[in-house]
């Protein structure tokens, strides 16, 4: 028993060290897209091409003076960030980011934990962190913060029902009885990715997915035009920089769960073929880097998009999330069943 928990440990400091590491420069390579999309140059004097803008970036939210507002609840001010950051980290636990290790006559499995409820984990962590942000708008004392605030929570309740909905489908296809995430990934590399099966399915979580990392065109909770921050209007320092953060560490961990339950997650068309010449831990770890290489390409589509798609009115959001999406999901799953019952 200790022998495991001090293996899934090291997995959990490594996975936990390249979220933010990935989530760091993102910030790096989403200014570099900027300037490429706009015909501009972008970050170049930190370091050859800019490379150690990031870190700038860091030592000047450190390094910056701290300030509470007078009437804000001091507590709550400092839970919210706090909060976001601590649940944008925690979703990585159930994705198994790669098959087996065999070390030392050991077999490491690099997955945290294989919850048997491995979606419901999911969900429950990502309705959690919009609580950093109610909390951070609300103590804040100040209206456009709070305003901000609750525009996430109707955000992020009228897309997760979509979302939620959109995963039913995926389920009926894929599951064998439980929920684990696992099992998914193990389905798809025994027969094709999901995104053959899902493929309305897979376009609903996506767009959900940008809602719920509060990304362009879905960024209305911090909309400088109209709030002037939104939620994050009154932070500064470090406080801001965990707000700033948690946005790319979501925006990582939805590629990911993104890759693993639509794209096959580790899985690499006929790898599994050459395990006898290339042998078992480096079709592993290659498998590991597919779905890395996966993530990245969600990651570059994000932020295409942020700098492609101008922001919507917070009507169209509205009825984009109960009118379009969640009456698509039904058909989806409806016409899942159809499929399902009907054909063989």
């Amino acid at each position: 028993m200790d022998i495991v928990l001090i293996e899934k440990s090291i997995l959990v400091v490594i996975i936990f060290a390249i979220s933010l590491g990935i989530a760091a420069y993102s910030t790096y390579f989403e200014r570099k897209f900027a300037g490429f999309f706009q015909d501009r140059v972008g970050p170049n004097n930190a370091g050859p091409f800019g490379i150690l803008q990031p870190l700038a970036d860091g030592a000047k939210l450190f390094t910056k003076e701290e300030f509470i507002p007078t009437n804000a609840n001091t507590f709550l001010f400092i839970l919210g960030p706090s909060l976001a950051m601590l649940t944008a980290c925690m979703t990585s636990a159930v994705i198994p980011w790669g098959g087996t290790l065999e070390v030392a006559g050991r077999t490491i499995s690099l997955q945290v934990a294989d919850l048997s409820v491995g979606i419901l984990y999911v969900f429950g962590v990502v309705s959690l962190g919009v609580y950093g942000i109610m909390i951070g708008g609300w103590s804040s004392n100040n209206k456009y913060s709070l305003l901000g605030a609750i525009r996430a929570a109707s955000q992020n309740i009228s897309y997760e029902i979509a979302m939620g909905l959109s995963i039913i489908a995926l389920l009926m296809v894929a599951s064998d009885g439980t929920l684990s995430i696992s099992n998914i990934v193990n389905f798809q590399i025994n027969n094709y990715w999901l995104i053959v099966y899902q493929p309305l399915g897979f376009l609903i979580f996506m767009i959900c997915s940008f809602a719920e990392t509060n990304r362009t065109p879905f960024d209305l909770p911090e909309c400088e035009a109209e709030l002037v921050g939104g939620y994050h209007t009154e932070y500064s320092s470090m406080k801001l920089g965990l707000y700033l953060f948690a946005e790319y560490v979501n925006m990582f961990i939805s590629s990911a769960v993104m890759a693993t339950l639509y794209f096959g997650g580790y899985d690499v068309p006929f790898l599994a073929d050459f395990e006898a010449s290339l042998g078992h831990n480096l079709v592993t770890i290659l498998g590991t880097l597919f779905f890395f290489g996966k993530i990245m390409l969600f990651i570059f589509f994000f932020m295409w998009v942020r700098w492609t798609i101008p922001r919507f009115r917070y009507d169209q959001l509205m009825k984009l999330g109960w009118q379009v999406l969640i009456p698509l999901s039904i058909i989806n799953i409806v016409l899942t069943g159809l499929v399902l019952t009907f054909v063989k």
